[in-house]
């Protein structure tokens, strides 16, 4: 009776049934199942019991707001718009953020015109620069006086009064390299150059027998008289006075100088943003009228370099590969080199106006010849970029390269292979070397390291080494410490994190004083002690603030 109950449906429903269990039947699924479920049991080692956690209580969701702008709900803008607190905040971050008046780069000559980014008259500098550069009488050396038998009056270091009288090619000065490229010393009664490096007071004179140089024999009668060899400047008389304090740009500086002027304090410096600043120290105008800013570069300036015997001619070296000289006569800014690789270092031989040597790239170091316009040698001297070249000043054949692959070199230009140059001596950090730099001298170098080390090497072919323990992690925000000398081997200046001056003595092994002043708001990290004006020492920041201490 049931079964006459069912539907036509029901029917063919429950025959479907039985039809699956006789295939499944057949096809023993049912056992094949229970084998695989004992044999997952087995392998099974605990179970985990886990608590069930009462449901929780939603909560009411809240209603979804389309957010609609004014304009497509046909209301009128809002004429306030931002307070002028914020108006404010946000122009001065914009500034520090970019360049002022950035023109396009030019691979070609540029005029003043079109590179000024200041507000002040151009004409003021260029008329201070070329008087300046006419009258001075420390413009450096020139071609004529180096070929004339004139006795040269030179300006004293280390106590050292120095009277030299050239006979033939004047090239010896002080210090020569014999045949093994050993530095040694042409005073014919004894002394050993580490005395530079100690304190010890020396009085009385001492008479100089003849240089001769292997090359080309060159002699040279210098009488030196001795006075007592410390410092040449009164460290407790440096002081910052506000009016030596000036933001002569905007934006981190990388390298800043001194004008090698006597009667004129100028400072010049550059940025990240390839900018190259002038601050007239001795203008009469304004502070905003006595700074001068040239956008000359597309990227960071390296270095600064003031042309020698034609102080009225700047180059500038950048990471956008170009060379630029600045010549005032003609208001233009002279493209002197181009290159596809950035340029970190740059550096002029002494007594010789026509060269040039640059470091580019990773480890590549190049001679150009200025008046030729194009590159004299090249060589590959170390396995990252090179930071700093520097000369030595009694022998101009000696050259000092520091590099970020932790050693600084010294070469004799004389004896450079192109393939494989062989160096003088190599000295090495742990770390990357900032700079190396000799001393006024010539007969100490001193290098700084991100290994928190300052190296002071020194003796006759620097074969005495120390290191001075400095904290030089600046971080990425502030420009690198380079230790820099004074006016004299007695003493060496560094920035420090706590927006002071250390001075390191290499007589004593340590850090002696630190130039400290209420006027310093910012970390000085790069320095150069005016060539002329002894006591007068020049610093800037990542800010682009420039301070100038000097003596009373």
């Amino acid at each position: 009776m049931a079964s006459e109950k069912l539907t036509e449906y029901e029917r063919k429903r429950l025959q479907n049934i039985k039809r699956n269990d006789e295939m499944l039947a057949f096809l023993k699924i049912q056992s094949k199942t229970s084998d695989l479920s004992a044999i997952s049991n087995s392998k099974r080692v605990a179970t985990k019991s886990y608590k069930v956690s009462p449901q929780k209580k939603l909560k009411p969701e809240s209603p979804v707001v389309i957010r609609r702008s004014m304009r497509s709900r046909g209301m009128p803008p809002d004429s306030e718009g931002l307070r002028d607190d914020v108006l404010s905040s946000v122009n001065e971050i914009s500034k520090t953020l970019s360049p002022v008046n950035s023109p396009p780069c030019v691979v070609g000559p540029l005029s003043f015109k079109d590179a000024y980014a200041g507000t002040g008259s151009v004409k003021v500098l260029i008329d201070t620069i070329l008087s300046v550069a006419k009258n001075n009488p420390h413009c450096g050396v020139t071609k004529e006086e180096i070929d004339t038998d004139s006795v040269l009056e030179r300006k004293p270091q280390v106590g050292i009064t120095v009277k030299e009288e050239f006979d033939g090619v004047k090239a010896c000065k002080g210090e020569s390299l014999s045949e093994k490229g050993e530095l040694r010393s042409p005073i014919k009664e004894e002394v050993n150059a580490s005395k530079v490096c100690k304190d010890e007071n020396f009085s009385g004179k001492d008479d100089v027998g003849s240089c001769n140089l292997i090359k080309g024999v060159v002699k040279s009668e210098i009488k030196i008289e001795m006075s007592e060899l410390g410092s040449c400047v009164d460290l407790g008389s440096l002081t910052l006075k506000p009016e030596n304090i000036a933001r002569i740009m905007q934006g981190k500086v990388l390298v800043v100088k001194c004008s090698p002027w006597s009667n004129v304090r100028m400072v010049v410096a550059g940025n990240k943003y390839g900018n190259v600043g002038f601050w007239n120290l001795n203008s009469e105008q304004d502070e905003g009228d006595a700074i001068y800013l040239y956008h000359v570069h597309t990227a960071p300036v390296s270095e600064i370099v003031f042309q020698q015997s034609f102080s009225s001619k700047i180059f500038s070296s950048s990471y956008d590969g170009l060379i630029r000289l600045m010549d005032a006569e003609k208001e233009v800014f002279n493209l002197v080199y181009s290159n596809e690789y950035s340029l970190f270092s740059l550096s002029q031989q002494p007594n010789n106006v026509n060269s040039l040597y640059f470091g580019k790239g990773s480890g590549g170091l190049s001679s150009w010849d200025v008046r030729a316009g194009k590159s004299s040698s090249e060589w590959l001297l170390h396995e990252s970029r090179i930071n700093t070249i520097d000369f030595n000043s009694q022998n101009p054949n000696i050259m000092a390269t520091s590099s970020s692959d932790a050693t600084a070199y010294l070469w004799d230009l004389r004896c450079m292979a192109a393939d494989k140059p062989k160096p003088l001596k190599v000295t090495k950090h742990k770390k990357a070397i900032q700079s190396a730099y000799f001393s006024p001298s010539g007969r100490c170098l001193a290098t700084t390291s991100t290994d928190d080390t300052v190296g002071i090497w020194s003796g006759v072919n620097l074969e005495n080494s120390f290191m001075i323990n400095h904290n030089n992690q600046t971080g990425r925000w502030i420009s690198t410490f380079r230790a820099i000398w004074g006016w004299d081997d007695s003493c060496i200046f560094i920035g420090n994190m706590k927006r002071g001056v250390d001075v390191i003595s290499p007589f004593q092994r340590k850090t002696i004083t630190t130039l400290e002043s209420p006027h310093v708001t910012a970390i000085p990290c790069r320095f150069h002690a005016h060539p002329y004006q002894v006591g007068t020492l020049a610093g800037a920041t990542s800010g682009g603030q420039v301070y100038v201490w000097t003596s009373d």
